[in-house]
């Protein structure tokens, strides 16, 4: 039986500028951010099965006051070592998903995998749009290590890592987005990255102005709601503030 354990970096507004403020909503208000501002959490995810400790996204790469990355802190807050996670599985390399991929040495200033054991896996042609489109939604400063290290799986299209993870291209929210489905024979754990990022989402009809594709998006939300409710499958939701894991 598969393990899920979200790993929240808390919640943030984001606006046209794709800057991520952090938002406390004991203290903060939505009308003090700037017109058009979404609230969304920031929330990797680790999957363990008996076979892998995965990762699904790596979160915006932000250190906490000690210094740490984050991510790598809620790992050893629910007693995992980071060192431990045996494949990183990307759904794209916007930098609110991307961040942690790697890390800034405070000193030499180099960067490396913030995962150097696992076996990362990354759509091809998400890369290369990554590293072309350099700017505010993709930072090529945290992804650019990634075709020079050879633990790192280059995917395209769909298929099967290992017999049990399955993987396929969706676009929609960017060109070269993928959702990934875990099916360990007892559990199906279904990430849909920003393709499937809230449960409000799920549920209604509407096309997003910020998506590559939107109607594909709005689209695709619908298949996999209607083929996970068939299915049973737990849906993760990386962007949502209130309820990280559901199954309808």
């Amino acid at each position: 039986m598969a393990r899920i354990i979200p790993l929240s970096e808390g919640s943030f507004t984001v606006d046209g500028t794709k800057k991520f403020i952090p938002f406390d909503d004991h203290k903060d208000s939505m009308k003090d951010r700037s017109a058009g501002s979404l609230l969304v959490e920031i929330q990797p995810f680790l999957v363990i099965t008996d076979k892998d400790i995965l990762l699904l996204d790596t979160g915006l790469g932000f250190r906490n006051t000690d210094g740490i990355l984050q991510l790598h802190q809620n790992l050893i807050d629910n007693g995992i070592n980071p060192m431990e996670v045996t494949k990183v599985l990307m759904s794209h390399l916007h930098k609110d998903h991307a961040g942690g991929v790697s890390v800034e040495d405070l000193i030499t200033r180099e960067r490396s995998l913030s995962f150097p054991h696992a076996t990362y896996y990354v759509n091809k042609q998400e890369l290369a749009y990554a590293l072309e489109h350099d700017g505010k939604s993709y930072l090529a400063e945290e992804v650019n290590l990634l075709p020079k290290r050879d633990n790192v799986v280059f995917t395209e299209g769909k298929g099967t890592i290992d017999g049990y993870i399955h993987y396929e291209w969706t676009g929609g929210h960017c060109p070269y987005h993928q959702v990934f489905l875990i099916d360990d024979g007892e559990d199906k754990v279904f990430f849909g990255g920003d393709v499937a990022p809230q449960i409000s989402m799920m549920k209604s009809r509407f096309i997003a102005k910020y998506d590559y594709d939107g109607k594909r998006t709005m689209e695709l939300r619908q298949e996999y709601l209607e083929r996970g409710t068939a299915e049973g499958w737990t849906f993760l939701f990386y962007h949502d503030t209130k309820l990280p894991t559901t199954k309808f």
